[in-house]
């Protein structure tokens, strides 16, 4: 495969200590690094730490919301990441989560499909540079034009589960984000994105050859993540609500430990990468085969030791 990437930053690793961690991945043969941005690190700042320490690694955002930030704040970051690393950034933006808009930011989780077409149509123009006097259908922008120009503007990609939100990032952007969907599941979203669009996805592993343990991480975040209804609905999209079901019903009851208990160990071994190394890259492969073109892993907790995980999912 001609890309891997890696989520970043490391858990219960400083900030002020990755810039070995970034030279370190460099050296394995790691080609990306990408940032999420919830209730940790921003999605920015971790990203400038790696374009200074690894300056041949790809930068990403994986992704940040539109809501969080105004549109000219966006593009103010996302002009200053490309400045910083020329044409090794891409940012990658999405709708988020009501949780994190509304509750942790005091916004207003507002038509969601609107709201990113809308910022990617903003993106495109100013960072070529553009004095932006336009009323969108979610906002309106009066009179921005970015002071620092770029030689070249960054790629724009956007996260997205269902059709509409897949097409669109094919359409509008020069890709999509994508994240908790088995291997056998990419065809799908790659025919909603259409043919010659980048495709990163967020492949989550778990490092450990104790199956049991992996799949026990691995129960908790898919419980996490499948019982919010945006993640809900792109799985019965892909085909599963006979086999989520029971996990959403004892959710919905409040009955934690039966939900859980309610997702099968052939679901986890399919959403979440774990086994031998070989195995890890083997399944990783299998992604990369049926369309995604920048797989990301995201690490999960059960090695027991961060560095040699790292080392052992490398690129051969």
């Amino acid at each position: 495969m001609d890309r891997y990437g890696i989520t970043v930053p490391f858990d219960d690793i400083p900030l002020r200590d990755h810039p070995r961690w970034y030279a370190l991945l460099a050296e394995l043969g790691y080609s990306d690094v990408w940032t999420g941005e919830a209730n940790a690190a921003d999605g920015f700042t971790p990203l400038a730490v790696a374009a200074m320490a690894a300056p041949g690694l790809r930068l990403g955002t994986a992704v940040v919301p539109v809501y969080t930030r105004g549109p000219g704040l966006l593009a103010m970051q996302a002009a200053t990441m490309a400045e910083l690393a020329p044409g090794r950034f891409a940012l990658g933006i999405g709708s988020s989560s009501d949780v994190i808009v509304e509750r942790w930011n005091a916004g207003r989780f507002d038509r969601p499909y609107q709201r990113v077409r809308d910022t990617v149509r903003f993106l495109r123009q100013a960072l070529r540079g553009e004095k932006v006097e336009a009323t969108y259908e979610t906002f309106a922008v009066q009179g921005f034009r970015l002071a620092r120009r770029l030689a070249e503007p960054p790629p724009i990609l956007v996260a997205a589960l269902r059709p509409g939100m897949l097409r669109l990032a094919g359409r509008e952007a020069d890709g999509a984000i994508i994240n908790w969907l088995a291997a056998r599941d990419v065809p799908q979203v790659a025919a909603e994105v259409g043919p010659g669009k980048e495709i990163v996805a967020r492949i989550f592993v778990c490092p450990t050859t104790d199956a049991e343990r992996a799949r026990q991480v691995g129960r908790m975040g898919i419980a996490a993540y499948l019982n919010v209804q945006v993640y809900a609905e792109f799985h019965r999209w892909l085909g599963r609500e006979d086999i989520l079901a029971p996990m959403w019903e004892a959710w919905s009851a409040g009955d934690r430990k039966a939900a859980l208990g309610a997702i099968p160990d052939e679901l986890v071994d399919e959403l979440i990468v774990h086994g031998t190394p070989e195995e890890c890259r083997a399944h990783i492969q299998r992604y990369v085969d049926n369309g995604v073109t920048v797989p990301v892993l995201a690490l999960l907790p059960g090695a027991p030791d961060l560095e040699q995980a790292v080392r052992d999912l490398a690129p051969r």
